[in-house]
Formats: C-alpha cells, structure tokens, sequence
C-alpha cells in the first residue's frame, strides 16, 4: 500500500508540472522552456542569481530556471528548480553538463566554459546613446585562430544568433579594426552570389559598413562583427560603465555558443555580471533555445558556404604565418587540464607542438583568454615543451 501511495504522490507531482507547463504557456503564449543556470562562483552575493531567475521567470511565465550548485540558504523563488553539487568549477560544470545531456534543461547560463576552437558566442548590449540593442560578434570563445578568419566567421554566426532571437533581416558592421576591409570586401562578394546580407551604415560622415567607436554608441547596425578579444572588453566596457566596472549593471551577457556542428546552447555571463544581467541572459538563452539556435547556424552556414565562404576563408588565410597542417593528432583522449598564458596568435601552432611530441592537445577558448587542453597527467611535461618553445 505505502509503495503505491508513494507512485500516486509522483504521477500527482508530474501531472502537476505538466498542468503547470500548459498554464504558463497559455499565460505567455510561448513554449516551456528550462534553462540551467550555474549559480555560484560569482563576485558578488549569491543572492543575485536568485534575484536574477525570479525576475527571469516573472516576466516569462513558461520559463524554469534550473539552478546548478550548492543548494542555497534561502529558499529559491517559486517554481524554480534546483540541481545539488558541489562548489568546485569542474563540479559545477559536470552537473551543468549531466543536466543538458539528459535533456533535464534546454540551454544553460555558465560563468565559464572552455568552448572548443571553432565555436563562440555572441553576446548583447544596449548602446548608450539611444538605448538600442546590438548583438557583438563575438565576444568569448574563438571561431577560427586567426582574426580575418574569425572576423568573417563571427559575421555569419552573429547573424544566425540575431535571426533565431528575433532579428529576422538584420543589419550587419563591422568593426574599424584589423582586417575588417578584407572582410567586408569579402562578405561583398558573398552577397553578389546570393548570401542574405543587409549592410548597416555608420553615422559618421563618410558611412559605409565600417563601424566606428561612435557608432556601438548609437546602435548603427543590429551586429557588430569584431574579434573575440576586442568584442570582450566591448561587452564589460558597455556592461559595466555605470558602476566603475565592479558590477555589470546592463545588457544580455556575452551570449550564447555558436559553431559549425555545435549541437548545445550554453550562454556566457561574467563573475562581474549583476541580477539584471543575469536575468537577461537567461531570457536571452531561453529565446535562442525557442528559435532553434543551432538549426538556425546550420542554415545560415550553408547558404553561407553556398555564396562562397569556404573559397573566402581561404583568400583571408594567404598571410605569413598560417600554422602548418602537416602535423597528424594523436589518439585522442579526455582533456581534464589546461594550460593558460599561450598567445592567441599562437595558440594553434603551439597545440601542433605538443602534437609532434605525442601529446595529444585541443585549442580552446575559456573566458579568461586562450588555453590549451589536455591530459592532467601529461600536463607538467608539455608546459616544459611550449616553454622551451617560447609559447609560454
């Protein structure tokens, strides 16, 4: 008797969620949807990521928040959940990745993740002069080593990030650094063959698609495609401008991860970012989970590619010093370690280093900057081979 009370108590909890699910949805008009949030390791109270998903799930009935870490003192906001693990990173990341594994969330919001070369995220802020909202393309991870590349790379996933968030036609920039006139020459000839690109305009007097600094200001395009590094002092400078930089104040985060291939959708936030970053970021996450995040890159890169992407990527890369594809990977095997203080200029050259000596290395891109990933147990002996090279 007590073991089938026990199953009727369950059935009732599930039916009650999934009656729960369908109000929510009736309520919002949009699909439930639960995403993770990893809710310690920031610097400032813990409370703010409690502050954040009740925020978060106010303004969108159909969302979950799903929290990942030590369970908290005071009791989550109502209809929160929560996953119980340790205070440690890796453990942290574990329960976040178990949870998106099993399909207990969609999407998730983590304070760091080491994104493999290839895959970045695009990040969103509110341009101060006129409050408008602009996706940075991009702003954590890498996409490809190199900036040219990156820079038309990070330009076709921006756009994929701005379609599946809401954005179906928008406008594109590029920023006024290295090698954005190469690109912007190719992404020209990308939409002579056919890619879907509508060009913003700066506002300064000569306009054109080259943004300037002015221009993040005012919002002049929906994207501003720029290289990893710059898009992630853009996303704390805007993030951060009114506290002095201790405390991210507005905005989306830095966004969610995109890459040719990549099936997941993690969004990035800061250990500076505050409760109404936070809270963005999962509204932001919960958007891209809706719109189909990783059909939508999918997509965009095979029209991309149909308009001559790959032929362009190849164009950018005849520069002194591309790194050489002769060296062969070793077995692969699990990369629990990292490596940090190589160069990202360097960072694929100093992997094919380590793969001349037998050790098997994956290029990746955490939060802090670029690290180089491996087996722990080889790790004291390849940080002697990239130092004795001069990549650390």
């Amino acid at each position: 008797m007590a073991s089938r009370d026990h199953r009727t108590d369950a059935s009732r909890v599930m039916l009650g969620k999934a009656l729960e699910g369908l109000v929510a949805r009736a309520r919002s008009g949009r699909s439930a949807c639960r995403v993770g949030l990893m809710a310690a390791g920031g610097e400032h109270s813990d409370q703010e990521f409690l502050v954040a998903a009740r925020a978060a799930m106010w303004e969108d009935p159909a969302l979950t928040v799903v929290g990942v870490g030590p369970r908290p003192v005071a009791p989550p906001p109502r209809g929160m959940d929560w996953i119980e693990t340790g205070c440690d990173g890796s453990e942290l990341a574990q329960g976040m990745e178990k949870a998106l594994d099993q399909g207990l969330i969609q999407g998730a919001v983590a304070l760091h993740y080491p994104f493999p070369l290839g895959v970045a995220t695009v990040g969103r802020i509110v341009t101060p002069a006129l409050g408008k909202a602009m996706y940075v393309a991009c702003t954590t991870g890498m996409s490809a080593a190199r900036r040219p590349q990156a820079l038309l790379l990070n330009a076709v996933l921006g756009q994929a990030v701005a379609r599946a968030t809401g954005t179906p036609a928008p406008t594109l920039g590029v920023l006024n650094v290295d090698a954005a006139p190469q690109v912007l020459r190719a992404l020209g000839r990308m939409a002579q063959r056919g890619y879907a690109l509508l060009l913003g305009q700066s506002q300064r007097g000569d306009g054109g698609p080259l943004l300037r600094g002015n221009d993040l200001l005012r919002g002049a395009a929906d994207i501003c495609a720029v290289d990893t590094l710059t898009g992630n002092v853009l996303m704390k400078l805007f993030g951060a401008f009114t506290s002095g930089g201790a405390y991210e104040t507005v905005g989306w985060g830095y966004g969610p991860a995109v890459g040719d291939g990549w099936n997941k959708i993690v969004s990035i936030i800061s250990r500076a970012s505050g409760a109404p970053v936070i809270a963005n970021a999962l509204a932001y996450t919960a958007s891209a989970v809706r719109g189909e995040l990783p059909v939508v890159v999918a997509s965009e890169l095979r029209q991309a590619r149909a308009a001559g992407l790959d032929e362009e990527l190849a164009l950018l890369d005849k520069t002194e010093g591309a790194p050489s594809a002769e060296v062969k990977a070793p077995p692969a095997e699990p990369t629990d370690e990292e490596i940090h203080g190589v160069d990202v200029l360097d960072l694929e050259r100093a992997v094919r280093c380590l793969w001349k000596e037998g050790i098997y290395a994956e290029a990746a891109m955490g939060c802090t900057g670029p690290v180089v990933k491996l087996a722990a147990a080889k790790a004291a002996g390849a940080r002697k081979i990239l130092a004795a090279n001069g990549y650390v």
